[in-house]
């Protein structure tokens, strides 16, 4: 029994740190983005930039004028970008929001999308 409650305590510790992300390791991931976004340099490219993207409210940059109808229409009903919200739109951009112009189609990885928010929780603009 004891064998049990240690097997089912480590398993929840492992979930717990696998749902913790790594910001070193997000930015290596981030480099998948860094085509259509910056998130060290508050600079817009095909898609918006992302620094200070987490607790932003979605289509809320006013120099950037290419979001989607799609993606205003979800920052007027109040989506904004908290970590639970990334973690579902970074798993799959189409499913989330289908007509969004995001072409991406979405990171596989729990851990690579906890990286990438932690990633995006640390960067500053330069």
């Amino acid at each position: 029994m004891k064998t049990l409650a240690a097997l089912i305590l480590l398993t929840l510790s492992s979930t717990a740190l696998a749902a913790e992300g790594s910001a070193e390791a997000g930015k290596i991931v981030f480099k998948k983005c860094t085509a259509c976004h910056n998130a060290e340099q508050a600079t817009n490219k095909v898609g918006p930039h992302l620094d200070g993207v987490v607790g932003r409210p979605a289509a809320a940059l006013a120099d950037y004028t290419n979001y989607s109808d799609a993606m205003k229409e979800e920052g007027a009903k109040g989506l904004t970008w908290d970590e639970a919200t990334l973690a579902t739109y970074l798993a799959g951009p189409k499913k989330m929001i289908p007509k969004t112009r995001m072409a991406f189609s979405g990171l596989k990885s729990e851990q690579d999308i906890a990286d990438v928010i932690a990633y995006l929780k640390s960067v500053k603009a330069q």
